[in-house]
């Protein structure tokens, strides 16, 4: 029978688990960015070392896999060994992959490099969002799945910010980013080492890292619309990652790393503003808004390339940002209705599966179209993707049951993904 971690004494809850809490997110907000350090840096790689689109995407991919691999072996192990364990461990993977990027002149160093944080990054997606939501306050109510759904985006958006500034501005262009975020990790474990645990250790570490994600039964008819809403959400997000520093140098005319950086918080950024706002509506009601502006920032973006303006492509990706917050939000809170502590982790490992595949296979599949054909015809199949999402949302939406039971330790669990 799986085991499950029980919970630490109630007697806990109060200023340690806060500091718990406020270390997680940190942790969090750290490892993501450190994920997009090196984005305001692709095309110095491509002026420098003659880097093609197709290998910066092809960069972006081999994060995304990295990741989905960690979750899907390593994503149940904080339930066995413990929140902080697991989260030191996500930690220091992330900081060998900065020492790795230092020294980016060939693209298998800048392959090596992002593996080892994507592998990070997995680790750190299950059991830091886990231990954010066992430590987080019970009021306001949608506090833990907007922490936890957004830090990841929060980080994006001031690693990019921060990275762009560095480059263009600081001293070591190519390595002062990498030892920034190499310190905010290290500052990050030592939180993690003096907080709290949330998780005590239990049996049957060994037989988690067979490659199975599960989702509680009582949610799973929200799970083809969440779907829906990672996959076209996180997709939008690699291909920033993956294109728009092309086309921000190619099409709209500006060499600068800053507002590369800029361009691509704009889409982060805004994501965690509107989380917010979505956790005060039913979480299908939130989900159909947020797509639908998501749909309608992205028509903006593509007619902003269509004209090659700027401006236009910053306003709509502001505005396709805040739509993608809403709806992840929104996503995240109720595939965590009703959830337990040992169902956390495996719940964040599905919902990391389906966003990380939603990165990996369009940006492999559009990396492969770039050497055939131009980016702005590219741009119309991510266009097209967040309609089929968007529809499928506005119909197919639906709020978590209410007044189901409590999982039991195993019957109420039904297999999401099976890899055996």
């Amino acid at each position: 029978m799986q085991q499950t971690a029980p919970v630490i004494n109630q007697v806990r809850r109060g200023g340690t688990l806060r500091l718990a809490f406020l270390s997680a997110v940190v942790s969090l907000v750290a490892t993501f960015a450190a994920s997009a350090a090196p984005i305001p840096l692709f095309n110095v790689y491509r002026a420098e070392d003659g880097f093609t689109n197709a290998g910066i995407s092809m960069a972006v991919v081999t994060t995304a896999v990295g990741t989905i691999a960690a979750l899907l072996v390593l994503g149940r192990l904080s339930s066995h060994l413990g929140r902080r364990r697991t989260a030191i461990a996500s930690l220091g993977l992330l900081l060998l992959g900065c020492l790795l990027l230092l020294n980016v002149h060939d693209i298998g160093t800048l392959l090596a490099g992002r593996l080892m944080m994507g592998v990070g990054a997995g680790l750190a997606s299950s059991s830091l969002t886990s231990y954010i939501v066992d430590a987080a306050p019970t009021r306001p109510e949608w506090l833990a799945a907007v922490a936890s759904s957004q830090g990841p985006m929060l980080g994006l958006t001031l690693g990019a910010i921060a990275s762009g500034a560095l480059v263009q501005f600081g001293p070591w262009p190519r390595d002062l980013i990498y030892l920034v975020c190499a310190g905010l990790l290290v500052l990050s474990a030592a939180l993690i080492v003096v907080s709290p645990e949330t998780a005590k250790p239990t049996p049957g570490a060994w037989r988690s890292l067979l490659p199975r994600v599960r989702v509680p039964a009582r949610v799973r008819h929200l799970l083809p619309v969440a779907a829906a809403v990672f996959l076209a959400t996180w997709a939008t997000g690699a291909f920033y990652q993956a294109f728009v520093p092309a086309l921000v140098d190619d099409q709209l005319h500006t060499h600068s790393p800053l507002v590369l950086g800029l361009v691509f918080a704009a889409y982060m950024a805004p994501s965690v503003l509107g989380a917010p706002l979505g956790g005060r509506l039913a979480s299908a009601v939130a989900q159909r808004v947020g797509m639908v502006i998501f749909l309608a920032g992205w028509i903006g973006i593509i007619t902003a390339i269509a004209v090659g303006a700027l401006a236009l492509f910053i306003a709509a990706t502001v505005v396709a940002g805040a739509g993608q917050g809403i709806a992840i939000s929104a996503a995240t809170r109720g595939l965590l209705h009703g959830s337990t502590l040992a169902d956390r982790a495996a719940i964040f490992s599905v919902i990391y599966v389906l966003c990380y595949s939603g990165a990996a296979f369009p940006s492999l599949i559009s990396g492969e179209l770039s050497n055939t054909f131009a980016l702005p015809q590219i741009v119309l199949g991510y266009g097209v993707l967040a309609l089929l999402a968007t529809l499928l949302t506005v119909l197919a939406a639906r709020s978590p049951r209410l007044g189901t039971a409590t999982n039991t330790e195993d019957g109420g669990l039904v297999e999401a993904i099976d890899e055996q």
